[in-house]
């Protein structure tokens, strides 16, 4: 061969060779690392054992809350500014105690019980899989604790702040503590859960269920779900709450797009 020939046919090699590894880490990436055989009595005892360390964090959380409950109670009372609490049946603070110690402990006891859940998890899924989990578990923490404080500074106050005006001049603001206990912690995670949407996009779009193009071409059906979403989220009635938690629902459904466009989905 001539000298650009054998230049050629050394270049096709290279390109070959590379074409031929990039196929062997792929499927590196779709295999199990340290694959065990486990019988389903092993399952069984594994899924025993990890709902039951859940179960001890969830309730060491619990306590922990409860022994601390007026200064959550307090801090979840702010937004109602200028409003007295009456208890209007015995015991009614007490059982709105145990409310707010049990979702505050559960959301204090929540990255411990994804622990176990992806440590129960982990065996069955291929290395691939393996490198969603961090972020998938990590953006989906932060977007729920965005959530919270999106509901306790703006849907909450403006929810709060409609309602006393309606009724300013004709009733006097004094409610019940439970019944305002139940409002909140219902609008605070709802709120947390609605805001997992773009975690939701970017686990189908991996999965090669729906393309970035496909969510955005349906955008027509996502108004009208956002709006039907917000009147289901929200325990209240009023338009502006329902309005704003809608509002959040499209912005992040849109957001979610573009994080699914840049990852090239």
């Amino acid at each position: 061969m001539t000298p650009p020939e054998v230049e050629t046919t050394l270049q096709e090699s290279s390109n070959n060779q590379e074409e031929i590894n990039g196929y062997l880490d792929s499927e590196d990436l779709d295999e199990l690392p340290g694959d065990v055989e486990m019988s389903l009595f092993d399952h069984l005892e594994e899924l025993r054992q990890r709902i039951f360390y859940a179960l001890i964090g969830v309730g060491v959380g619990i306590i922990g809350c409860f022994l601390a409950v007026k200064p959550l109670v307090q801090l979840l009372e702010v937004p109602a500014k200028g409003i007295k609490f009456l208890q209007l049946a015995p015991g009614e603070y007490f059982f709105v105690s145990l409310k707010v110690a049990g979702y505050s402990g559960l959301l204090v006891a929540s990255p411990f019980v994804l622990y176990q859940i992806i440590q129960f998890v982990l065996p069955g899924l291929t290395r691939r899989e393996r490198g969603l989990v961090g972020p998938v578990v990590l953006g989906s923490s932060v977007l729920f604790f965005v959530g919270l404080v999106f509901a306790y500074l703006m849907l909450i106050p403006a929810a709060l702040n409609f309602f006393i005006t309606y009724g300013e001049g004709v009733v006097e603001q004094m409610w019940s503590i439970d019944r305002y206990f139940e409002f909140v912690l219902l609008l605070l995670f709802s709120t947390g859960l609605a805001f997992q949407i773009p975690i939701i996009q970017i686990l189908l779009s991996f999965l090669g269920i729906v393309s970035s193009g496909q969510m955005l071409s349906g955008w027509r059906f996502v108004v009208v779900g956002a709006t039907i979403l917000g009147a289901v989220l929200t325990p209240s009635t009023d338009p502006l709450t329902q309005s704003l938690l809608a509002g959040a629902v499209l912005g992040l459904y849109f957001g979610g797009i573009g994080l699914v466009k840049v990852l090239g989905r």
